[in-house]
């Protein structure tokens, strides 16, 4: 007997009820219907139609734009014990041919692969042989050039609905305007499409911007006494660090995240706070893809986002529990030209992406006419200094390479070891007689890898970990002891990014096809960044309902809890009124100002209007502390 959905959803994720839109999604997809699902961040999109692929006979061909996510969906899914399969980047032919007959023969529920690798006639061949049960466009925003995240491959998405005619295609995001939604139906060529469209307003969360000189200050105090798990979000990597040290010099209990990050550092930070053994995350945009923790109380942007879907997205991993949570802005009027600036600063032309290019093929020494399908690890700080670049423009410039699918960018931290034997077998052997501790490990690198006697071999010292179930760091010991006891050559470098060419090197030529469309993004882009400043400087609109009517939504009432809704509770509060809480907390201690804006329930602004007032009527002294004294 056939499971049902709801039978599914309660094996593989535990839960009895769906939530919001869901089952009306599954039950559109089982129907053969096209269906756009429009679900905020949190809203469990993949459950839409990863139910549904369970349900029908078959294979779900997932494309997703984003090695990271795909990964990190690969994983989620085969811990359920479901078999998925995935085409990214450094796969030979032969293992492509594999995997692809595996999808035929194999038993698999999915398949996930990017928009790049979906123009490959071997695998659009494939897929026409396939058993395919429905077709899912994650992230479907990426397909329209008023999407915040526009990626030209996703255009010929579209090749699906030829190579499966009859199969239902599901598109989802978390972030569409009505004119992205409009370009997803018309691009993917969706019939009928049913289109779900849960409100995006989360009622729990309470929108703030705070404009203030000290932001170091304010976020101390706001988290010096945090209990439950919060996020941070800053612009570089830098400042994750400097962030991260200013609040373990408060005594906050914090780490920081970014994508240069080694596989062993993200999981050891994830889990201390998944397991509340850290409280506050300090991150770029890097944290964030498939962190699930339902108990995050608040999201502080310590700088400012540059757009509202990314702000969104990210203020939006607050109060998945249905729990009062805030989404904060701290911000103050430099941040904001600096914003600016920086912004229109980092925007690479054409020139510079053509530069950029050379020097990219030059330092990886890709020969004209190749690389396409090769992977490198690039050390990002390395190569910036190397040729003098400027490391933002730098980034952004490697970003509209992937968008355009010249190559495919991954932030994962790798260290790259080559080896090679250099000593006898007979020698070797002798060695590892007398090192019976250690004797296993070799064995298994030298089973693993072919020519370690010939030549210098690349070896991956994580995959020897977890053949032999010992720690990555007692490889790379083990490995500098044998070039010590000089029976291997070993070098290591490491690198931060990992690059996989899609198309051959042919410099500019390469470059000209995606000429025009770079300063029209450029211009899409600093519009989006223009509308994130509108919201900052806001000060009379509803933030919830701001964001709401950015996205289409109509509402009629305000939120009551963002600063906006509670400023204007506050302004009831008469200035006389004010001064007297004043007067009576000072009646009883010395306070500075910012220790009466953590004592009183009122706005800071009205608090600092009071304490002039007070010292104009000679009410109130500043002693020589700088705390604020209550004249006898």
């Amino acid at each position: 007997m056939q499971e049902s959905p709801k039978t599914i959803l309660k094996k593989y994720w535990g839960f009895t009820e769906f939530r919001g839109a869901q089952e009306k999604v599954i039950v559109s997809v089982l129907s053969n219907k096209d269906t756009l699902a429009l679900m905020p961040t949190g809203g469990g999109k993949s459950i839409c139609y990863q139910i549904p692929a369970l349900y029908l006979d078959g294979i779900c061909i997932v494309v997703s734009p984003l090695i990271a996510l795909i990964q990190n969906q690969i994983e989620n899914l085969k811990q359920k014990g479901i078999k998925a399969i995935s085409l990214t980047g450094g796969i030979s032919f032969n293992e492509l041919n594999d995997l692809l007959d595996n999808c035929i023969y194999g038993n698999y529920k999915f398949l996930y692969l990017s928009p790049e690798r979906l123009q490959q006639s071997l695998i659009q061949e494939r897929i026409q042989q396939m058993n395919v049960s429905l077709i899912a466009i994650d992230e479907a925003h990426c397909i329209s050039q008023w999407g915040h995240d526009f990626r030209p491959a996703y255009l010929k998405c579209s090749v699906l609905r030829k190579l499966q005619p009859e199969k239902p295609i599901i598109a989802l995001t978390a972030t569409a305007t009505e004119k992205v939604a409009s370009d997803i139906i018309s691009n993917l060529e969706l019939k009928q499409t049913f289109i779900a469209k849960e409100s995006f307003e989360r009622k729990n969360i309470s929108f703030q911007v705070k404009v203030l000189e000290d932001k170091r200050y304010q976020l101390v105090r706001l988290l010096k006494n945090v209990t439950t798990n919060s996020i941070v979000y800053v612009r570089t990597r830098r400042k994750t660090i400097e962030v991260n040290k200013l609040l373990l010099e408060n005594n906050i209990s914090a780490t920081f995240f970014h994508g240069g990050l080694t596989k062993t550092e993200k999981k050891r930070k994830l889990t201390d706070w998944l397991t509340s053994k850290t409280k506050v995350m300090v991150a770029t945009n890097a944290f964030g893809m498939g962190i699930d923790n339902p108990n995050v109380s608040a999201v502080i942007h310590y700088q400012i986002p540059d757009s509202i879907e990314n702000y969104f997205q990210e203020a939006g991993r607050a109060g998945r529990n249905g729990k009062p949570a805030t989404a904060l802005i701290l911000t103050n009027p430099e941040d904001q030209e600096w914003a600016k600036k920086q912004f229109a600063q980092s925007l690479p032309d054409v020139n510079f992406i053509k530069l950029l290019y050379k020097k990219l093929n030059s330092h990886l020494q890709i020969a004209y006419g190749e690389g396409s399908g090769e992977v490198f690890g690039l050390n990002f700080n390395s190569f910036c200094s190397k040729y003098g670049l400027n490391g933002l423009l730098t980034y952004n410039g490697l970003r509209v390479l992937d968008q355009n699918s010249v190559l495919s960018l991954s932030e994962n931290f790798q260290e790259r070891v080559l080896i090679q034997f250099i000593s006898e077998k007979q020698e070797l052997f002798t060695y590892l007689e007398r090192n019976q501790d250690i004797a296993q490990i070799i064995q298994s690198i030298i089973r693993t890898y072919g020519g370690l006697f010939d030549y210098e071999t690349k070896i991956n010292p994580f995959l020897i970990a977890k053949k032999t179930n010992v720690k990555e760091a007692v490889i790379t010991n083990i490995l500098k002891k044998l070039e010590k006891d000089n029976l291997i050559t070993y070098a290591a470098t490491a690198s931060d990014l990992e690059l996989t060419f899609l198309v051959p090197r042919e410099d500019d030529k390469t470059i000209n096809v995606f000429a025009r469309t770079i300063q029209s993004l450029n211009d899409a882009k600093v519009a989006n960044l223009s509308k994130m400043l509108s919201y900052v400087d806001n000060k009379t609109k509803c933030r919830s309902n701001y964001i709401l009517n950015y996205f289409g939504e109509k509402v009629k009432n305000t939120c009551g809890i963002c600063d906006i809704c509670t400023s204007n509770i506050d302004s009831k509060i008469s200035l006389e009124e004010v001064k007297s809480q004043i007067l009576t907390a000072l009646g009883a201690y010395n306070y500075s100002s910012r220790e009466l804006i953590d004592k009183l329930a009122i706005k800071d602004t009205l608090i600092l209007l009071g304490l002039q007032e007070l010292l104009e009527d000679d009410l109130v002294t500043i002693n020589h502390t700088n705390t604020y004294e209550r004249k006898k």
